[in-house]
């Protein structure tokens, strides 16, 4: 249990964050991982505040104001590719991955709360995401160098 208002279901090397140790947010993942150096001057850190599995969050109903829910979005990289490493893999049943975890964000998430779904098309278009979680957004944005990110 925990008093935190906001929950990053599958933080990894918290990249979305500029600040990365907020007090605020709740920062899960299923993998913990010591800092090193993983490519020249290039490093990484996985530690999260609670190792679980975004399928299967250990909060109750409604415990967060604003969930963010940045899963990996590669079915296929390398065993052991830095790209693996740094972005995690889904398994070969990513549409029942995706679509049990977003609605365990949208469990955990509370009356009117917000929550913040982040995808890049690098393998997966987004269209076939929407279909595996069966759910519209209200609202988007294309970035990235090739427009791909949601």
């Amino acid at each position: 249990m925990t008093d935190k208002p906001i929950l990053d279901a599958c933080c990894g090397s918290k990249m979305f964050w500029f600040d990365k140790s907020n007090p605020a947010v709740e920062f899960c993942d299923n993998r913990v991982i010591p800092r090193h150096e993983y490519y020249p001057q290039r490093y990484i850190e996985i530690n999260p505040d609670t190792v679980c599995d975004f399928t299967a969050l250990p909060f109750a109903d409604k415990s967060y104001k604003l969930v963010v829910f940045d899963p990996p979005h590669l079915t296929w990289a390398g065993p052991k590719s830095w790209v693996r490493l740094k972005y995690g893999c889904l398994a070969d049943n990513w549409t029942q991955m995706l679509h049990d975890g977003f609605w365990e964000c949208m469990r955990v998430l509370d009356d009117y709360g917000t929550l913040i779904f982040k995808w890049s098309e690098v393998q997966i278009p987004l269209r076939d995401v929407l279909a595996a979680i069966k759910a519209e957004p209200l609202l988007g944005n294309r970035s990235g160098k090739h427009n791909n990110t949601h």
